[in-house]
């Protein structure tokens, strides 16, 4: 697939903005800033939100659709402050579960890694992923003001075109299982990225399972 120049553009002003960023150790549950997690930030963001930062029709009709069918826009700092409700929520459900939570501006992303998703060369979710998504689905469930930009990724083993395919797989996989706990369609987005976005080494078995993920990035509707 081919990757816009403003995509490109968008992922390099994006690790310069990670100073604003924060995250939540997912064993933890300590709030850190360091290296390391700004390191995984740029690709947990750069991953998920490429479609919704770079304003992705297929995001933008689901805000209009969502409207629409009678669920509201968010507006001024009505918006943030819904965010920050949802961010705490998906905080306390995902505490302990190796999710991570990162937060840029109004766009929550949940970073997925491949011990708790994927086995390599596979689009079946790991029976202990569901546990995760029913918590992921509950908090979405009552934040329904929420689009969600579901992205699978890969590691590089195998050819582009391969996972390529395979990320889309992944990423039809999540969202039908968040429509069976009750998710709307309208409200998911769903994009396949292969193997452009690592977060971690190809070289290694454990830096292949970080980037075996699937990336979950909500961003309010809006009026405009």
């Amino acid at each position: 697939m081919q990757v816009p120049t403003r995509v490109t553009a968008f992922a390099a002003a994006l690790a310069l903005a990670l100073s604003a960023c924060t995250t939540t150790d997912p064993y933890t549950g300590e709030e850190k800033t360091s290296s390391a997690t700004k390191g995984a930030a740029i690709g947990a963001i750069a991953g998920a939100v490429v479609g919704i930062a770079t304003g992705n029709s297929a995001k933008e009709r689901r805000n209009r659709a969502l409207i629409g069918a009678g669920v509201g826009a968010l507006s001024g700092a009505a918006i943030g402050n819904y965010m920050d409700r949802q961010e705490a929520e998906l905080r306390r459900e995902l505490e302990g579960t190796g999710v991570s939570v990162v937060r840029h501006g109004d766009n929550i992303t949940l970073n997925m890694p491949g011990n708790v998703t994927f086995d390599t060369d596979s689009a079946a979710l790991n029976s202990q992923f569901f546990r995760v998504l029913n918590g992921v689905a509950r908090v979405l469930d009552e934040y329904e003001k929420t689009i969600i930009e579901v992205a699978g990724h890969t590691d590089s083993t195998g050819s582009d075109a391969y996972n390529q395919r395979l990320s889309e797989r992944r990423a039809q996989s999540v969202a039908q299982y968040l429509q069976g706990q009750g998710i709307r369609s309208m409200r998911i987005v769903t994009e396949g990225y292969g193997e452009q976005y690592p977060v971690a080494t190809n070289e290694t078995d454990a830096g292949r399972q970080q980037n075996r993920r699937v990336e979950l990035t909500l961003a309010p509707v809006t009026e405009n």
